[in-house]
């Protein structure tokens, strides 16, 4: 891992919703049904120091666009702390989330990526599949996803 990230470990939802809730909410309420469902997987990207720097959601989901996919998770409501935008915790966050999908049986996972966000998730592997569409209120998205090694 590059930059200040220090480690991505499994966290309880507590830990994600204060980032959650300040990047993707505008400091509004962020828990999402399904936060505490046991399958549902909350890494945090740490610092040196212990601080989190960036967040994210794996669960087990169908996914809209491949119907038949046999065992699909989804990535949701990832953050980074803006002032460490950049440092690798978003990448590391996204490896360690499709290592764990793909160990606990997972063939694909996608996500809603906002658009602004479409650029990263590619770099990470995921494909665009959908046109941009909207998710109110928060704006503007397009499906992705990316294929799991099989296990």
């Amino acid at each position: 891992m590059s930059g200040p990230v220090r480690s991505v470990e499994e966290v309880g939802v507590g830990v994600v919703l204060p980032l959650r809730s300040a990047v993707l909410r505008d400091g509004g309420p962020a828990a999402l049904p399904g936060d505490d469902d046991p399958a549902t997987v909350h890494l945090a990207a740490r610092t040196a120091d212990g601080r989190v720097a960036g967040v994210v959601r794996f669960s087990p989901a169908p996914c809209p666009w491949r119907p038949d996919a046999r065992a699909p998770w989804q990535l949701r409501a990832m953050a980074t702390d803006p002032a460490l935008r950049g440092t690798g915790a978003g990448r590391a966050l996204v490896e360690a989330g499709l290592a764990l999908a793909g160990g606990r049986g997972g063939d694909l996972v996608w996500c809603n990526a906002r658009v602004a966000a479409e650029g990263f998730y590619r770099r990470t592997g995921l494909t665009t599949v959908t046109a941009p569409f909207d998710v109110p209120p928060i704006g503007p998205h397009v499906g992705m996803l990316v294929e799991l090694p099989h296990r």
